[in-house]
């Protein structure tokens, strides 16, 4: 069985299979580049898999950019069922999450490495996916989930993906009806987004000069769009 099947003590289920689907004939796997371990290595291109925790990455991709293509591949959870098992690992009981992941959701994790956007070298592709997410109350866990903890995440299908290459990209995600020069909370409104989401956003897009401070509109902080959408 070839060595990415095999589920690393800190690599859940998901990382795996994604690894799998984005693999093709020829590709190396857990590859020393540079004193970092990569997930695949296909030539000069280097494909990275991240679940979570962008910020771990960081110094990662600044340092492989220099040298390679790399891809980062995100994979958001569109629906999710939460599974709670005992500890002898039987089912005690099975839900779905209420919640629905949505495409802003990556800028929770994207406010980590905003400066990576835009970089000739780099890409993100967001793979939007249904999981399974495994937990069992051990109290091992964090106290926000009062000692429960994450035992295992599972790929259960691929509903899409989306690639973004370069800033043009992610201005798209900007809404059609926006004015040039706006504010979070009239972005938000727009976009029918919290406003928490829309300033991670702006965050991330002013940090990689695709939109720049043009003023205060009272208390708010109003933004100019650099680059016209249409270009």
């Amino acid at each position: 069985m070839p060595t990415f099947l095999l589920k690393a003590m800190n690599e859940y289920a998901l990382h795996s299979e994604i690894k799998r689907i984005y693999s093709l004939p020829g590709d190396l796997f857990e590859v020393k580049l540079d004193n970092y371990i990569v997930d695949i290595l296909r030539g000069k291109l280097v494909i990275e898999v991240q679940t979570r925790n962008f910020s771990a990455l960081k110094e990662k991709l600044q340092t492989l950019t220099k040298k390679y293509q790399v891809r980062l591949v995100y994979p958001l959870p569109e629906k999710k069922w939460i599974t709670h098992i005992a500890k002898d690992n039987t089912v005690i009981r099975k839900r779905k999450s209420p919640r629905k992941g949505r495409l802003t959701d990556l800028f929770r994790e994207l406010v980590m490495i905003p400066r990576m956007i835009g970089v000739g070298n780099f890409s993100l592709e967001v793979l939007f996916i249904d999981e399974e997410e495994v937990r069992c109350g051990d109290g091992r866990g964090s106290w926000r989930r009062r000692g429960v903890s994450i035992k295992d995440r599972r790929l259960l299908q691929v509903n899409g993906r989306i690639l973004f290459q370069d800033k043009n990209d992610y201005l798209k995600l900007l809404p059609d009806s926006l004015n040039q020069v706006f504010t979070n909370r009239e972005f938000a409104e727009l976009a029918k987004i919290p406003v928490g989401t829309a300033r991670q956003i702006t965050y991330c897009l002013r940090k990689s000069n695709i939109i720049r401070v043009a003023g205060k509109n009272g208390r708010a902080l109003k933004f100019q769009m650099i680059k016209d959408k249409s270009t």
